[in-house]
């Protein structure tokens, strides 16, 4: 029986647009099936029909790798901060400010929900 997946233990491979562009490309313009390319190059088919999609609606930048999470912590680990580093810092925090305020969320109440 054939063993699916990444080996355990093994990393997920990051891929640059670049790489994903050369996917893409050789479905769309080669005309490759997407099994052959998953046999030939291992990615797996779903994976090869989302990135097919996302650079149909948005192109190249479609391909790019986006990153969630809290945007804050960015900041928050580094111990020594350049100045403009600290003025995103501010400017970001005044931004969720500003955002939980047309919500009619305070500091306050966040603090509380927290527990503090």
């Amino acid at each position: 029986m054939e063993k699916r997946g990444r080996p355990k233990g093994g990393k997920n491979k990051q891929r640059t647009p670049q790489e994903k562009y050369e996917f893409v490309s050789m479905v769309l313009d080669e005309h490759k099936p997407y099994t052959l390319i998953q046999k030939e190059y291992g990615i797996n088919t779903g994976l090869l029909h989302q990135w097919v999609k996302k650079y149909k609606e948005s192109g190249m930048e479609g391909l790019e790798v986006k990153r969630s999470g809290n945007p804050l912590t960015k900041y928050q680990r580094k111990k020594e901060l350049t100045r403009e580093e600290e003025l995103e810092y501010e400017n970001l925090k005044l931004r969720i400010e500003i955002k939980r305020l047309k919500k009619g969320y305070t500091q306050k109440e966040a603090d509380q929900a927290k527990g503090k």
